[in-house]
């Protein structure tokens, strides 16, 4: 059963397009102007084949993609013997891998809002795509997305994904909102609840911050919000406690967040590293991920597998969601100084983290 406290990592990281539209993007755009520097670790070369399995592999992880029942499995049938590093938050996982992992981690499961920095810091390196037969079933929007993939090298495979949407108290909004301005609108003041994150900057007409979906469910349970950003899982969550709650996409769109596997530049175990990446790009894997963490599988084959336990799940899910909905979201991609278009008068991301704090302050 999903627990919300698994996905605690996943919410505090949520965001709103109108609002951080400057670090996300739906596809990577052309490159103009000046030629952005390829990253470090650019023209290393991936390796060409999977040898046998070094017996051990050190994963940095939430706790909601390192379960039991599918990592015991995959230790008995390869050998690799697993060691889980849970962390709370994306800077705990770039720190874990400074200098490539240190020689001591194998692989992290990093989000878009951190994958540039570990590209661009040369703490990842580039992975071989064929050495994953499922890649060739993802959907080709998560094959080569601009938060792991630059230049047609990849960095990571696509892992799950989900949007963040919009979630409503159907008795208030009888028709479902139409536009994000519904949490900007002064008559709605303390009825409206968002993410808690550097990612996400909000006025002050909100009742609370959320952390976690629990919280957020709580909230909307209680009748204390009526409108909010939130994702598919509180709102599924909410509908079969009974609530009267639905979920929908604005009219401007919204934001996406995206996983990825990311092999360590100096991964000590890499071929149990690529024998994990095949083992959880499997339809079978992507589903018991998707049930257990409250999001989408990448492989497109894995909506047979939900639907077979889970009927209607799929959909609930948008597992199935085609490439206009996918091309709606602005998926999310780090925040840096240096522009799609080479130039350097982007918004890093300390500076998001700067004014973050000054709206909680």
């Amino acid at each position: 059963m999903i627990q919300p406290e698994r996905n605690g990592l996943r919410s505090s990281f949520a965001a709103i397009a109108l609002l951080v539209a400057v670090g996300c993007t739906s596809t990577p755009p052309p490159a103009a102007g000046p030629t952005i520097p390829p990253p470090p670790t650019a023209k290393i070369r991936p390796q060409a084949s999977i040898g046998q399995g070094e017996g051990q592999l050190a994963l940095i992880s939430v706790e909601g993609y390192l379960d039991d029942s599918w990592v015991g499995p995959f230790v008995d049938q390869s050998g690799c013997k697993v060691t889980k590093k849970l962390v709370a938050s994306s800077d705990e996982m770039v720190a874990l891998m400074k200098d490539g992992g240190g020689g001591t981690y194998d692989m992290v499961s990093a989000s878009g809002d951190i994958g540039l920095r570990l590209i661009y810091d040369g703490n990842v390196k580039p992975m071989n795509t064929s050495l994953i037969p499922d890649w060739n079933n993802f959907n080709p929007f998560f094959k080569d997305p601009g938060f792991n993939t630059i230049s047609g090298v990849h960095y990571g495979i696509s892992l799950q994904w989900g949007p963040n949407s919009l979630l409503f108290n159907t008795r208030k909004f009888p028709n479902a909102p139409t536009s994000w301005n519904v949490i900007y609108d002064p008559a709605n003041k303390g009825l409206i609840t968002v993410p808690d994150s550097p990612m996400q900057i909000a006025k002050p007409l909100i009742r609370e911050y959320w952390s976690i979906p629990s919280q957020e469910i709580s909230m909307f349970q209680n009748a204390q919000v009526f409108v909010g950003a939130g994702s598919s899982y509180q709102a599924e969550q909410l509908k079969t406690a009974g609530a009267t709650i639905a979920e929908t996409i604005p009219s401007e769109g919204a934001t996406g967040w995206a996983d990825s596997w990311m092999l360590a530049t100096k991964a000590p175990h890499p071929n149990c590293a690529y024998l994990w990446t095949k083992w959880v790009s499997t339809p079978k894997v992507q589903a018991q991920q998707a049930w257990y963490f409250g999001e989408s599988p990448v492989n497109s084959k894995a909506c047979a597998e939900m639907e077979g336990q889970k009927p209607g799940s799929c959909g609930a899910y948008h597992a199935n969601a085609d490439a206009a909905y996918l091309e709606s979201l602005k998926f999310w991609k780090t925040p840096l100084a240096t522009c799609p278009d080479g130039t350097t008068d982007c918004t890093p991301y300390e500076q998001w983290l700067t004014a973050w704090a000054s709206v909680k302050s």
